[in-house]
């Protein structure tokens, strides 16, 4: 299992990362925490982790520089940013110093759960460990329960994973992996799916208000509700409204 340290001078977004990304889905744990770069290099020095997850813009040190000290240290962990800065620049220097992926925020469900797996698949690693085997029966009930669940429960804003394991009686890992393999995809990123889905079908009734799409799909803020809509459909809510796109 790959150990993970969490890098973020946001207290609200960091918990939510810990929290609410699926970690066990793609074969991690979260073993450490820090709000910027000078507590986040005795974090990494103490725990030694395998991948690091930090935001770029932080106070006393950004994830840049932490990033160099890193390296200058021969530290050899792997490191995903997260920026809300689409400059260019940031990415060509975090390239240079080793980062494996960059992704802007805010990022959505299933996001940064597929930005783990690809660094397994460039770096020739085996894929994560399966949950015990179940007999095909159960497995099965075990997705189709959750699938329904998720579909009753989307317009939830607090539905998660735990909340999804929680009504099967199953724990949060064991769900992740039996869904991830029956399906070939993340329980997040299928919740994520299933509202923008219905999202879409809303948005189609041009009387409808974006906001109101929003609180209707599981979203409290409609402003991370648009960035989601529109990196999953390619356009913001209110243009796939405005152009009938089918």
């Amino acid at each position: 299992m790959r150990r993970v340290v969490i890098v973020e001078d946001e207290e609200l977004v960091r918990r939510g990362i810990v929290q609410a990304v699926d970690w066990a889905g793609v074969d991690c744990a979260v073993v450490g925490e820090a709000a910027d770069g000078v507590e986040g290099l005795e974090v990494i020095g103490r725990e030694k982790p395998d991948l690091v997850v930090t935001d770029i813009k932080m106070p006393r040190m950004d994830g840049i520089e932490m990033l160099k000290r890193l390296r200058d240290r021969g530290d050899p962990a792997a490191v995903i940013l997260l920026t809300a800065y689409s400059d260019f620049s940031y990415a060509q220097a975090a390239v240079k110093l080793g980062a494996v992926d960059y992704l802007l925020k805010p990022f959505h469900d299933g996001e940064l759960e597929e930005a783990v797996e690809r660094l397994g698949e460039r770096s020739g690693q085996a894929p994560a460990r399966e949950a015990p085997e179940v007999s095909a029966g159960a497995k099965s009930r075990y997705v189709t329960e959750a699938l329904g669940y998720v579909g009753e429960h989307y317009a939830e804003p607090d539905m998660s994973i735990a909340q999804v394991a929680q009504s099967l009686g199953l724990s949060e890992g064991h769900l992740s992996h039996v869904f991830k393999r029956e399906t070939g995809k993340t329980l997040g990123s299928y919740i994520t799916e299933v509202r923008m889905g219905r999202a879409k079908e809303l948005l189609k009734d041009c009387r409808s208000k974006v906001y109101e799409v929003a609180e209707a799909v599981g979203y409290r803020d409609i402003t991370y509700f648009s960035a989601a809509f529109k990196k999953t459909m390619g356009v913001s809510p209110s243009e796939f409204q405005k152009r009938g796109i089918e």
